[in-house]
């Protein structure tokens, strides 16, 4: 089971922008990919993007191609989310997650490990 710790939330401004880490403890990385999610005050939680570990392949959903770019850095075990010209649209608490399966995966109920959570406030 992988320890997730994110960070980097806050509060900015519309078309500023914010790097959020996830970073996953305990030793070898044992997932497949990792994923960004997010869910706004009174909706449902909703896939944003995921990086798969090894080959680095990556998926967006579309209200963040073109804004936010994940990436991952091997040895550190983290994954980022680069989010720029932020929208008041965007404001969540993101939750970074681990799934080991094959496949590329959007639905949250696949992934096994979930980081706590960063909130990100976008102001108009």
């Amino acid at each position: 089971q992988e320890q997730l710790v994110e960070s980097g939330g806050g509060l900015v401004q519309a078309g500023d922008s914010l790097r959020l880490s996830c970073t996953a403890s305990g030793g070898t990385f044992n997932g497949n990919m990792m994923a960004w999610f997010r869910q706004a005050p009174g909706k449902e939680r909703e896939f944003v993007a995921l990086i798969f570990w090894n080959s680095q392949v990556t998926y967006y959903t579309d209200d963040v191609k073109g804004r936010f770019t994940i990436s991952r850095d091997y040895f550190q075990n983290t994954v980022y989310l680069q989010m720029n010209t932020v929208k008041p649209e965007d404001t969540a608490v993101y939750y970074c997650a681990v799934r080991r399966g094959v496949g590329l995966e959007l639905r949250g109920a696949r992934y096994g490990d979930w980081g706590q959570g960063t909130k990100v406030t976008v102001s108009s």
